[in-house]
């Protein structure tokens, strides 16, 4: 028994060492800091010494994290260990690969485009092959999940992987050797021009590269007429703060509040643009409830400045900022250190009860109960929470950003047969297999050939011709429509997959389902860009933004350069 305090109190020790730095700020007496320690490390130790029966540690230490910071606000996390480096991944600009975009038919690994200047495109993988072997282990046809494909293909830079590809045309299996390397993550899904004179960016999240690529995208944008903007941050669920400000700046002038931050130990910081860079006229910024975090940051920053009109549905109100906390064995907590705040002063963080996830995870659900989303006269926000910006604009806070301009949810866009076979994968490979069946025609029909050529060249910043990028497309986008053949594989992947359906439903389903593999399609042959394209002439969002930057009512009371 002595031994077993003696450890405790060593642990006790050791533990107050590491804890009391984080909180050194804090208001709490040092005594009270000490008794909570203490009993924690006795808990912990009694656990492991006195139980009856074998005890893992270490579940019990992280439900223990997980159970403290649960009575939190809902985005105080923990991520173990071996989950941190996949967490980060999305938002840290790039990860060491065989460089390929790749998507599972059944269960075979099918190429849909190598990264352009990336180790498979450089010994020769093309789009349409299969990887069916790595390092000499079969990944075909033996039920092996996405996670652990991702990890074989995966390694260092510099260490090299054996693939076993079967290729279209060509007998047996061809094999090749590809040395690993970084390979960008890209956090701009789209951009491309709307008409002679406005351009379209889609940000998918805020990462290290966002404002970088950003400002790539718009320098091409640029030199081709853009004047006017349309910023897409639909389903955006934000990222890193310092990209949002990044970003804001590009558009604010000089000593423009872009955001500020305040924690009872963090004090007050403000952010402010350093001068406005981009020569764009009008700025319109797609949102929906999905919107959050640094996305509504850059769409606050551009409202209260006067500086771009929001277009859309009321955002996810996430007005929380959170430290990254990395524990000793590399695991890590998110932990919430600050509120943020709009340049006129207003959080946009929805109120939420400590403890009740559930509860804060059914406001979206909520929203379309209430009617909400069908209608902005169901939205009511207390005179408390009303603001003004400078140019007398009425904006609110406490629940995320309301839009200037409000696009109700339309709910019959997607039947519920096109949810299912959508659910069930049945679009995603009906696609996959006619792509890979028609692959060398279509591609010559549409000279896709000449398009990666020039897209090579452009991500190179080498001399290219501009009317290599859109020619075959604009031959797609008019010209192509759904074949029969297409829905025969799609109603066969639909009856392997026990979707039941009457023909009535089908057919209520088929324009928006042709629309969606038609965008489909043309993501395989070309890129993202060419698929919002698409599928961006049915978006109520997107065609009520294309509306708003053409009023010029809309921007009276907007500032423009």
């Amino acid at each position: 028994m002595k031994q077993l305090f003696l450890n405790l109190r060593n642990t006790t020790t050791l533990l107050l060492m590491m804890a009391l730095m984080p909180l050194a700020a804090q208001q709490r007496s040092n005594s009270d800091i000490d008794l909570q320690m203490r009993k924690l490390v006795y808990a912990q130790g009694a656990i492991s010494q006195l139980y009856v029966d074998t005890v893992d540690m270490k579940k019990v230490t992280e439900e223990a994290i997980r159970g403290m910071l649960k009575e939190l606000d809902p985005h105080s996390t923990y991520t173990p260990a071996k989950e941190v480096e996949a967490l980060n991944e999305p938002l840290a600009g790039s990860f060491d690969g065989i460089g390929v975009q790749f998507n599972m038919n059944e269960d075979t690994l099918v190429v849909i485009q190598p990264v352009s200047g990336g180790p498979s495109e450089k010994v020769g993988i093309l789009a349409g092959d299969m990887i069916v072997t790595v390092n000499d282990t079969s990944i075909a046809g033996v039920k092996m999940s996405k996670e652990e494909i991702m990890k074989r293909l995966r390694g260092p830079k510099g260490t090299k992987v054996r693939l076993g590809i079967i290729r279209r045309g060509v007998k047996g299996i061809q094999d090749f050797t590809v040395t690993r390397d970084k390979i960008p993550v890209y956090t701009i899904d789209a951009y491309y021009m709307v008409d002679p004179t406005t351009g379209y960016v889609r940000i998918s999240s805020f990462g290290a590269t966002t404002n970088a690529e950003f400002i790539k995208a718009t320098t091409q944008l640029l030199a081709v007429g853009m004047k006017d903007l349309i910023i897409d941050l639909q389903g955006n669920g934000g990222g890193y703060l310092q990209a949002a400000v990044e970003l804001s700046n590009q558009f604010l002038g000089n000593n423009e509040m872009i955001v500020y931050t305040e924690g009872r130990t963090t004090g007050r910081h403000e952010y402010r643009a350093e001068s406005g860079k981009m020569n764009i006229h009008k700025i319109v910024v797609l949102v929906d409830g999905y919107t959050a975090s640094a996305a509504e940051i850059l769409s606050g920053a551009l409202q209260d400045n006067d500086r771009g009109i929001i277009v859309g549905r009321r955002t996810f109100a996430k007005g929380l900022v959170q430290r990254p906390v990395t524990l000793p064995d590399g695991s890590l907590i998110r932990l919430t250190i600050a509120h943020y705040y709009s340049p006129v002063g207003r959080c946009f963080q929805k109120p939420y009860e400590k403890g009740d996830r559930k509860k804060y995870d059914m406001d979206m659900l909520d929203r379309l109960n209430s009617g909400e989303l069908m209608s902005a006269d169901s939205i009511h926000f207390p005179d408390s929470l009303q603001y003004t910006t400078k140019g007398g604009r009425i904006v609110y806070g406490g629940g995320g950003i309301m839009p200037d301009v409000y696009v109700p949810l339309d709910t019959t866009r997607y039947t519920a047969l096109h949810r299912e076979l959508a659910a069930k994968s049945c679009v995603n490979t009906t696609v996959l297999k006619w792509v890979d069946l028609n692959r060398k025609q279509i591609m010559k029909e549409y000279d896709v050939a000449t398009y990666r050529k020039a897209k090579a060249k452009q991500t190179n910043n080498k001399n290219y011709d501009p009317n290599d990028l859109v020619a075959g497309f604009e031959r797609f986008k008019q010209g192509f429509t759904v074949p029969k053949d297409m829905l025969d594989i799609l109603i066969a992947k639909a009856k392997e997959a026990k979707v039941e359906y009457t023909d009535s439903a089908f057919q209520a389903t088929l324009p928006m389902l042709n629309l969606q593999l038609k965008a489909l399609v043309a993501r395989d042959l070309w890129d993202m860009s060419e698929y919002f394209q698409i599928i961006n002439s049915t978006n109520e969002i997107y065609q009520r933004g294309l509306e708003a930057i053409k009023d010029d009512s809309l921007f009276e009371k907007i500032q423009s350069e």
